[in-house]
């Protein structure tokens, strides 16, 4: 008995047209389904019904106290096919004043942001299984990510790890 991946991730948010803009307009995601106070939307290159769920709870909402006073989810994740990719959410993200970080985690490389409601997430490349070597594996720490040397040391267009 094995989990295979995250399905999906289902976000409450204070007002969920804002939202669908912010998922659409910069990370590209588009809506499959909507009705008042929710909507359901697919990342560009899945295959999923929907990626991510949003259900409105109105602009009094307190945010997230997760990490702070109360336990909870730190961020999602999501990854891209290419360094190339990476650079352009990179572009996206800080346009939209969303990004708030970027790290080298050695076989991973990724971005941090915050959507409208200040709900972490992440969008990140993971260097191919084949090229991971064991200086790679036994390496420890997080630095911070220089994605136009990341570009130049694995090419833009390598794809990386699923």
């Amino acid at each position: 008995m094995a989990i295979r991946r995250l399905n999906h991730a289902v976000l409450y948010v204070r007002d969920t047209s804002r939202s669908v803009a912010f998922y659409t307009e910069v990370l590209g995601f588009r809506v499959v389904h909507q009705f008042p106070g929710a909507a359901f939307l697919q990342a560009p290159d899945s295959d999923n019904d929907h990626d991510l769920g949003l259900f409105q709870v109105g602009p009094d909402a307190k945010p997230s106290g997760a990490g702070r006073d109360t336990v909870g989810l730190y961020h999602l994740a999501w990854s891209v096919t290419t360094l190339k990719d990476l650079a352009e959410h990179a572009d996206r993200l800080r346009e939209a004043g969303a990004l708030v970080g970027a790290s080298d985690h050695v076989t991973t490389k990724a971005l941090y942001a915050k959507d409208p409601d200040g709900i972490e997430f992440e969008v990140s490349w993971l260097v191919p299984l084949d090229r991971v070597t064991d200086a790679m594996k036994q390496a420890s720490g997080t630095g911070p990510l220089d994605l136009d040397a990341e570009i130049e040391r694995w090419g833009g267009d390598l794809v990386g790890a699923l």
